[in-house]
């Protein structure tokens, strides 16, 4: 009696089977991970940001004009990303409430939506 070498669809079906199991269990974890690291990283962003912020309103006496201030001024070597948009010109500038003292005193993330906490992005 000769027997072919090779699987049989049956056993085919099973592993096929198994991983889409592992697949089903492990695909949910991995994108809330992935939304839970922007969540994050938004945070960590708004907070540099605004560091840099004060400490240019601390050197200079007045709020820069635009981000790219900060920049130019060597505060950063580039504008940070917002990792939601992933882009640095989403980014809403929120303008000094003195009068006397003009430019960019607040900065908010220009992302549509919500955290997994319920709070839209606009308001980090």
């Amino acid at each position: 009696m000769k027997r072919n070498k090779g699987f049989t669809l049956v056993e085919l079906l099973v592993v096929l089977a198994i991983i889409s199991l592992l697949l089903t269990i492990a695909l949910p974890r991995y994108f809330s991970s992935v939304d839970k690291s922007k969540e994050v990283a938004l945070r960590e962003n708004l907070q540099v940001l605004r560091s840099g912020i004060d400490k240019y309103y601390a050197d200079r006496g007045e709020y820069p004009a635009a981000l790219a201030d900060l920049v130019t001024q060597r505060y950063f070597r580039k504008v940070p990303l917002d990792p939601v948009t992933e882009s640095a010109t989403t980014w809403q500038l929120l303008p000094s409430a003195d009068a006397d003292k003009p430019g960019v005193a607040d900065i908010r993330s220009g992302a549509k939506g919500k955290t997994r906490d319920g709070i839209p992005f606009e308001q980090l």
